[in-house]
């Protein structure tokens, strides 16, 4: 048998382990003393921090709003220190204790102002703790280029019922409706620094705004800013103001080009002009082909400007004959007999080639014909230029840096110019005098499809007068008698319609050349009778004071106007903005180590 086990006495074992839980328990009891305390702290820092994030944004603001109402506060260059250590209050005028802050402005990004006015806006915040944020607030002026309609003056014009407009609308003078409804209707926001007359007449899709403040409009000095890209660039020109306000002795025709043979011409070197230019200034009346020095005791009998086509002479070849080289017959004015029975009856502008088709081989191209001269580029002509347009390739001026690495963006005439043709590129033209608009300007591209805002193959037009933006009554635009007698016809090759494209900025007004004055219902626009037909403009029209393009009895064209919203995301280069400082990206800037002054010249890139 074995023995039974002997128990021993184990009384201090339980003494241990009372102690050991003591023991647990204390450490986490003190554990959970320091996390509550670490928490605390942690949501206190996090707290200031907040604080001071609301301290450093607050200070975006105010620097940002002190800019709108002071333009003097942002520096040409570098930056300047709009705040220096200053205490900070809060929402009820109350120091919050220890926090300071430093606030600095000035321009970023590409200076220049090719791509708008860009700035930023820098704030340094600490306490008392030493703790640091660093925020930046990315700023850009808005351009006049984001306006489908702007007016310093409205006048006693009115909008009336066949008025539609889309985009941005704004007016530092008072807008008028037509009294009686439906009246005009707009698809953007309409803004006005006075009231709306009538409006309860007006169609307004996204709403009105009344009283609101006035928007400074451009002066003269944007002008010669412009000047100085278009010298830099070899783009300045000089005309002369000779003629009636919608002649000019300078007209300058946009041209596109296939260089690289994919079937098109929106690549960015494929964009041109040619400019041409009378011998004497008397005969501005060519350039535009206005009625002045064109019609005569038979009417057009004796144009420079139109002819048809007629038997050349020699054999079947038949050709452009203007009706100014006709022969007088023993029996008839065969010029008379052309211009009341040609069925090929067509106008064109001074310089076009087929105007010389007579005198030389059809479509063949003159540098000189009898009244003036092309104007020769003065760079090097690429190869591609030279293949694709081999009789007039050294007439032909890149609008583009890949082929004109010195130009700005800027075209510059100094006294009056007409423009028309096909544009491909982005520029701003500037004239001292007035622009006409003597045939269609289009872009390539067009500004009513869905291609991209930041494409590379959107074009954007600038086109800013110091005077008058002029649709011109001329022998292309305009019908008109050919002689006494004969019913009104239209004489334009492309139709009767006129059509724009391009944002147009007026430091007077833009308007129709003798509004009021053309044959009631003559061309027809979408159904309408009308003098004029229609004259669609896509893009904006900026204008001190509005101008007339045409009356409701018939007269002169009926508008139809579209907006271009790429146009205030990628306005065209150097065009005038208003001033006002908009948000744009913001920004956490490491604080540790961080200097303003080595700061700064990273957010301006070497030119």
């Amino acid at each position: 048998m074995s023995p039974r086990p002997q128990l021993k006495n184990r009384r201090g074992i339980a003494l241990i382990v009372v102690l050991m839980v003591a023991l647990a328990v204390a450490a986490i009891a003190s554990g959970a003393t320091f996390l509550s305390l670490n928490t605390s702290l942690v949501s206190t820092y996090h707290s200031r921090l907040s604080v001071l994030e609301s301290v450093a944004d607050a200070g975006l603001e105010q620097a940002r709003s002190a800019m709108n109402a002071n333009d003097s506060l942002y520096p040409d260059s570098g930056y300047v220190t709009y705040e220096n250590g200053v205490s900070v209050t809060d929402a009820s005028g109350n120091a919050i204790p220890g926090v300071t802050r430093w606030t600095y402005v000035g321009p970023s990004g590409v200076t220049s102002g090719q791509y708008g006015v860009f700035g930023s806006v820098v704030t340094v915040v600490t306490d008392g703790s030493g703790n640091r944020i660093v925020r930046r607030l990315e700023v850009l002026q808005e351009s006049f280029a984001k306006y489908a309609y702007f007016t310093d003056f409205e006048g006693s014009i009115v909008f009336g019922a066949n008025d539609v407009l889309y985009g941005p609308v704004h007016s530092n003078d008072g807008i008028t409706m037509q009294a009686a409804a439906p009246g005009a209707t707009f698809w953007g926001l309409v803004k006005t620094a006075e009231t709306i007359t009538n409006r309860s007449s007006g169609n307004y899709n996204a709403g009105y705004q009344e009283n609101v403040p006035e928007i400074p409009f451009p002066q003269t000095q944007e002008l010669t800013r412009l000047l100085a890209q278009a010298t830099a660039g070899g783009t300045n020109f000089t005309s002369s103001t000779a003629g009636d306000s919608s002649s000019a002795t300078m007209r300058i025709e946009f041209v596109a080009l296939d260089l690289n043979g994919d079937g098109d011409s929106t690549d960015t070197d494929e964009g041109f002009m040619k400019i041409y230019r009378v011998t004497n200034n008397s005969n501005y009346w060519y350039v535009t082909a206005d009625t002045t020095g064109n019609f005569g005791t038979n009417g057009l009998a004796r144009s420079w400007n139109c002819g048809h086509i007629s038997a050349s002479g020699t054999g079947s070849h038949s050709t452009f004959r203007t009706f100014r080289r006709h022969q007088t017959g023993t029996s008839q004015d065969r010029a008379t007999w052309a211009t009341q029975n040609g069925t090929s009856r067509t106008c064109y502008l001074g310089g076009s080639n087929i105007l010389n088709d007579w005198t030389s081989p059809a479509g063949s191209f003159l540098a000189t014909d009898s009244l003036g001269s092309w104007v020769a580029w003065t760079g090097t002509v690429d190869s591609r230029v030279a293949s694709a347009r081999p009789a007039d390739n050294a007439y032909l001026w890149p609008i583009s840096r890949a082929l004109n690495p010195n130009f700005k963006g800027v075209i510059h005439v100094t006294g009056k110019v007409a423009i028309s043709g096909k544009f491909r590129g982005s520029v701003t033209l500037a004239a001292t005098g007035n622009i006409i608009i003597v045939d269609n300007l289009t872009y390539v591209t067009n500004p009513g499809g869905t291609t991209p805002c930041n494409s590379p193959v959107r074009d954007m037009l600038g086109i800013f007068s110091g005077a008058d933006v002029i649709v011109a009554d001329n022998l292309v635009n305009a019908p008109y008698r050919p002689v006494t007698g004969q019913p009104y016809r239209t004489w334009r090759p492309n139709g009767s319609d006129e059509t724009i494209h391009g944002v147009v900025l007026a430091l007077n007004q833009f308007r129709a050349e003798n509004h009021n004055i053309d044959p009631q219902d003559v061309e027809d626009c979408s159904g309408a009778n009308n003098a004029r037909g229609c004259l669609y403009l896509t893009g904006g029209i900026i204008q001190q004071n509005r101008g007339p393009v045409g009356q409701v009895n018939g007269r002169g064209y009926i508008k139809r106007y579209q907006y271009d919203a790429c146009a205030g995301l990628n306005p065209p280069p150097y065009f005038p903005t208003t001033g006002h400082f908009i948000r744009g990206h913001y920004y956490e800037v490491e604080p540790t180590n961080f200097s303003i002054s080595s700061f700064w010249p990273l957010l301006v890139p070497a030119p």
